[in-house]
């Protein structure tokens, strides 16, 4: 039957049922609870579920991720600091594979190029360009067009960045020397590699183990800005296949063969290392950064990892604080009213006023040193955070202070204390769920401000924050939008989903949309 329907049938063919009447429909409805109608009502708003539903992601996330990862809160390479996503797993479908644009003059691609040559020539013997170009551990996956600006040359590459580190030098003791050597036998990776003649008069750069080829001073032009060019190359780069230009510049024995180590000490040994396969033989993995490093050399998915539980903490727990205080302070304050209600609501007038960016400034100033960066902040954050849920309270006091099922209460013989958190408290319990839920995306949303201004800072070794990951990226970010990106899209994500969230919450809790499941 339609609603137009049910608009004409005449009103004396119709009259109240009773619930004693059999009738083929029966009376089945039961009546439902404050909380159970909240849940009704809240599951059928659709962006509040999908809210709840990524806030239970966002936290998952914090949770497994560190127990899945290989790598701890504080693992800090700097060889690898602000390097791009990486992952071995998505860079088979040619995403974050660790890959950059690069681009290069002819010293500079003979340099790059040369990672791999020099990889290819693990036993110091030589090894061809196109052996090099070839080898797992060139850099250069892909070799773009070329072009001149200026009078120079230069090429547009795209570069794997692990491996652009190449070559290191090292200093380590025997035994230290020994076991890597053990792990090369083991492993079947190459790792330490024949040593440079750094007092050669053709090593352009006795810092850098990359120029393990011969190089001299020249006039030849174009010529780089050092004023060196790489030795007979004369900069055919196109025909760098055929011409096979880079000449070694080993250090040799008295037998003319390479030397894989200098003795530096009675026990110490300098080393020439791949720097990709070191990493693999001192921590036991290779570098697979999903999210990418920030400028420490911190893997970023860890740090997000610890930065949402510790933003997600310091926000539950400022908001629980508040929801006790507040809900103490406003149930004093509406229940009692007169001169206590006065003097109580000027308390929190003059509180109000102090601009809070002052308050946790002075907190960070004197107490930071003190009990932490931390703990100083929920001082701040508490110290002034509970007004408005006192607010809250007060006003929902005000308003079922006078009802009848507490006048009934009272007569009864209850105290004070049984008639404000047995009978008025519960009654004002769903706005205060509500405002303390909202309390926590303003949290986390001042403590990003303070963070980005610099007037506080939650980095270190154990952990960090959404907002201080976001102030430590803020001056690489346009060379490097990785280290931005990840905790800001987080950080979006959680304010926009908090919000929908309580909004969710609010409606379901609101008692004029009170009804019956149907």
């Amino acid at each position: 039957m339609k609603a137009s329907d049910i608009k004409n049938i005449p009103a004396e063919k119709l009259r109240l049922a009773n619930r004693g009447e059999l009738h083929d429909t029966k009376f089945d409805t039961k009546p439902i609870g404050y909380f159970r109608d909240a849940w009704i009502r809240f599951r059928k708003n659709r962006a509040s579920v999908t809210a709840a539903i990524i806030i239970l992601i966002i936290m998952a996330f914090s949770v497994i991720t560190p127990l899945v990862s290989p790598y701890k809160i504080n693992f800090s390479v700097t060889s690898y600091s602000k390097k791009v996503p990486k992952s071995r797993v998505l860079s088979k479908i040619g995403i974050f594979n660790g890959q950059t644009k690069r681009e290069r003059n002819d010293n500079a691609f003979v340099n790059t190029i040369g990672i791999g040559v020099g990889a290819a020539d693990m036993d110091g013997r030589g090894a061809t360009w196109e052996q090099g170009m070839e080898n797992e551990y060139n850099p250069a996956k892909h070799i773009g067009d070329s072009y001149t600006k200026e009078g120079k040359r230069y090429h547009q590459l795209k570069v794997d960045v692990y491996l652009e580190e190449g070559f290191r030098y090292f200093q380590v003791e025997d035994d230290e020397y020994f076991k890597i050597l053990e792990w090369q036998e083991k492993t079947g990776k190459q790792v330490i590699y024949p040593m440079v003649d750094t007092s050669s008069e053709y090593c352009y750069d006795s810092m850098n183990a990359n120029y393990w080829y011969k190089t001299r001073p020249g006039r030849i032009e174009p010529i780089s800005d050092t004023g060196y060019s790489v030795r007979d190359l004369k900069f055919d780069t196109d025909n760098l296949k055929d011409s096979e230009p880079l000449e070694s510049n080993y250090l040799y024995d008295k037998d003319g063969n390479p030397k894989f180590y200098q003795n530096t000490g009675s026990t110490a040994k300098k080393i020439r290392v791949l720097y990709y396969n070191y990493y693999q033989y001192l921590y036991g993995f290779e570098p697979d950064y999903l999210f990418g490093t920030d400028a420490n050399g911190y893997d970023i998915c860890i740090r997000l990892a610890g930065g949402i539980r510790l933003s997600l903490t310091i926000a539950i727990i400022v908001s629980a604080i508040n929801f006790i205080i507040g809900g103490i302070y406003g149930a004093i304050e509406g229940y009692f009213g007169g001169v206590a209600d006065m003097l109580m609501e000027r308390v929190s007038d003059v509180l109000a006023n102090i601009p809070f960016m002052v308050v946790v400034t002075l907190f960070q100033l004197h107490y930071a040193n003190k009990v932490g960066p931390v703990i100083s902040l929920l001082f701040a954050f508490v110290s002034v955070g509970w007004i408005s849920t006192a607010s809250r309270v007060r006003t929902q006091f005000y308003r079922f202070k006078n009802s009848e099922y507490v006048f009934a209460a009272r007569t009864l013989g209850a105290s004070n204390t049984r008639l404000m958190f047995a009978h008025i408290f519960p009654n004002s319990l769903g706005t205060i769920i509500t405002s303390s839920v909202l309390v926590i995306p303003g949290v986390i949303n001042s403590e990003s401000v303070l963070s980005f201004l610099g007037i506080m800072s939650l980095n270190g070794d154990q952990g960090t924050s959404l907002g201080t990951m976001i102030a430590s990226a803020q001056p690489s970010f346009t060379q490097f939008p990785h280290m931005i990106f990840f905790p800001a899209f987080v950080l979006s994500l959680m304010m926009i989903s908090f919000n929908l969230f309580g909004n969710g919450l609010r409606d379901a809790f609101n008692p004029s949309l009170r009804g019956v499941e149907d």
